[in-house]
């Protein structure tokens, strides 16, 4: 086989797997800085209110026939 080819297709090789890290290595310190942001977010905000979000038909209505 030719050496020249091999050569190259390793190099070849090599660099795709360096921009393969380089991605990831950003797609990392994007999902750390939006984990950091909701956690911010979320030590800052009531508690209540973060439910009412999540659930709000919950104490909408109040059945006051007894």
């Amino acid at each position: 086989m030719d050496i020249a080819l091999m050569s190259m297709a390793l190099s070849q090789g090599q660099i795709q797997q360096q921009a393969s890290m380089s991605v990831m290595k950003m797609a990392m310190g994007d999902a750390k800085q939006d984990g950091d942001a909701l956690q911010k977010l979320l030590n800052t905000a009531d508690p209540s209110a973060i439910q009412r979000a999540t659930q709000p038909h919950i104490g909408g209505n109040i059945d006051l026939r007894g």
